[in-house]
């Protein structure tokens, strides 16, 4: 089916020279040559065509319509006499004996040229979205992330999963962020909830008895943009395995995302199985995040003992994670930019010394660091040449500000980041608990229904206060790539009593469990098999693949950093008869 044309625009080649063609497009460029000739660039889906207007009626026709008006040329093609290597078409051109307008467009100045709309203002991009997605570059990012989720889809169903699609009205449930309400019509005061994940329905799959399942999941969550968070709505690979351990799933996707990866990455290599495994602690201790990225060889290592008593009141007695560089180059002021931006990203300033080529220490905090000199030098194996930045605080700032620092460095470093891969992870032994930051009580501080490692009996021991709550692990994991956490997961807590008791420990009795999560409750007093899962992002893996620093740029219709869609002018005001038929009356809000 050519859909009005013969040929697409990428398609002709100097074997098509002397037929008879029909190509359809936009006008993308004109270049006219006096008053009677014109180089018109046709662009569509697949490519561009130049074609050559050589008489006065095809030049009134073109000098009459605008760029990026849709139009049909038929006309014969010819061998250019001078070739463009840089274009798949360049070697001919078509002179059209016919030219028809499809789609006029009537304006004059386009809100940005489309070929470099990525440089235009965001917003102007987001507003005019359909014409940034004209731009080769836009659309070719949308073509990955289709390739990619076919990928996925038929990597999953050879691994033996079904495909099963769950609801998206459903009942809020307490998943860790915001959740979008939708009012019920027919129950008046009452709303389902936009799913933030299919977590409960896919563990409701297992208890029915499936044993494989997988979607392209949508989820809706109203959190803050990020680089690489888009608010609203997201894609996730959502698996469940039913009688499955973490290194089941483990094993899945060691086998199905480095192929994928290699195939359709930036770079061209991607890590093979098994994938390093980490343990949440260690990861906050040597690389200050439970993201790290890999590709960076440097690590954190513990100095605290060392600034003990070195006069120095920013470091003495606190916890000091150092980041020791090799062989660095970076000036004075390209080290304090640094420690700038640190500081502005992690909330507190890193301090610096350096060990110059004769060996002796200068810079930044040096004269406190001389006097220990011949300590520090075998402690951190410092070598002539070499950068030492300080992170302290207490643990969990010395632990942030010294990930913040160490991936700066290792970006700017040369010879410390081997950038062209993909270098997967996994984080395990999350705690199962944590002080909430605005609570100051026990929370979970992840996923509520992961199983505790230690079972009912470790749960009853800290109930009894012979075992801190915070000392304890889950089954849930990480799964991060180049310092970009993918997804999280974790083998599932399918026993009721064991739920009961992880409940209770944050205040919850089995009356608010059942209350909470009433089906999933209930479905499993009939019998639940042990069940693990995982969903890594969709447009976090997209983003990754395509190179790009932002999640916007490999969505189709992305929302702005405030949430709103600027194209179709969403989130909008309803007339009062809707809101009448579903018993709603808004108050207290001012007229943006």
């Amino acid at each position: 089916m050519r859909q009005m044309r013969t040929h697409t625009c990428n398609e002709l080649r100097l074997t098509h020279v002397g037929q008879q063609v029909k190509i359809v497009g936009w006008m993308e460029n004109v270049r006219a040559v006096g008053n009677n000739f014109a180089f018109v660039v046709l662009r569509d889906f697949y490519g561009t065509t130049q074609v050559v207007v050589e008489n006065e009626e095809m030049m009134n026709i073109i000098a009459s319509i605008n760029k990026e008006s849709t139009i049909s040329v038929e006309g014969v093609v010819r061998e250019r006499a001078s070739k463009n290597a840089k274009q798949d078409t360049g070697d001919i051109e078509v002179v059209p004996t016919k030219i028809e307008v499809l789609g006029r467009c009537r304006h004059n100045a386009l809100p940005f040229e489309i070929n470099r709309s990525r440089e235009a203002d965001e917003t102007a991009r987001l507003k005019y979205r359909y014409l940034d997605l004209r731009n080769p570059a836009v659309k070719n990012n949308i073509i990955l992330r289709c390739q990619v989720v076919a990928a996925l889809r038929q990597a999953m169903t050879e691994q033996g999963f079904l495909e099963i699609t769950t609801p998206i009205l459903t009942a809020s449930s307490p998943e860790g962020a915001r959740d979008y309400l939708v009012p019920a019509r027919k129950h008046p005061g009452k709303f389902y909830a936009l799913p933030q994940a299919p977590q409960q329905f896919k563990q409701l799959l297992m208890t029915s008895g499936f044993d494989r399942y997988f979607q392209i999941a949508p989820c809706f969550r109203d959190e803050d943009a990020r680089g690489d968070r888009s608010p609203g709505e997201f894609y996730q690979l959502d698996m469940e395995l039913a009688f499955a351990t973490q290194d089941d799933v483990f094993a899945v996707l060691e086998e199905v995302l480095p192929p994928i990866f290699a195939k359709y990455g930036t770079y061209n290599r991607a890590s093979s199985a098994p994938f390093v495994r980490i343990p949440f602690n260690e990861a906050m201790d040597k690389y200050g995040s439970d993201k790290p990225d890999l590709r960076i060889d440097l690590v954190c290592q513990d100095a605290s003992e060392l600034m003990v008593g070195c006069g120095f009141e920013n470091l003495d007695g606190k916890v000091v994670k150092a980041i020791v560089v090799s062989d660095c180059t970076l000036t004075r002021k390209a080290i304090d930019n640094v420690c700038t931006e640190t500081e502005v990203q992690a909330g507190t300033k890193p301090y610096w010394f350096r060990m110059d080529e004769n060996g002796e220490l200068v810079g930044g905090v040096a004269k406190f660091m001389a006097p220990m000199k011949d300590k520090l030098v075998e402690a951190l194996g410092l070598t002539p040449n070499c950068l030492v930045g300080l992170a302290a605080g207490d643990k969990g700032t010395a632990r942030k500000v010294a990930g913040v620092l160490r991936n700066k460095l290792g970006n700017i470093c040369e010879g410390h980041m081997d950038k062209e891969q993909y270098s997967f992870c996994w984080i395990v032994d999350f705690p199962m608990y944590e002080i909430g930051e605005e609570s100051g009580e026990l929370e979970f501080c992840h996923n509520p229904f992961s199983m505790p490692n230690g079972g009912l009996e470790i749960l009853e021991k800290a109930q009894r206060g012979e075992v801190d709550p915070l000392a304890i692990n889950a089954f849930q994991y990480d799964l991060v790539c180049n310092g970009v956490e993918l997804s999280s997961g974790a083998v599932r807590n399918h026993d009721p009593e064991i739920m009961i008791k992880a409940f209770e420990l944050v205040r919850l009795g089995e009356e608010d469990v059942k209350k909470k999560f009433p089906a999933m409750y209930n479905a499993f007093t009939y019998g639940a098999p042990p069940h693990a899962g995982i969903a890594p992002g969709v447009d976090r893996m997209v983003m990754l693949l395509a190179g790009e620093n932002s999640i916007r740029e490999i969505i189709p219709f992305p929302m702005n950093k405030n949430a709103q869609d600027i194209m179709m002018s969403a989130p909008s005001s309803v007339e009062q008869k809707q809101l009448d038929e579903l018993h709603i009356a808004i108050v207290g809000v001012e007229e943006e």
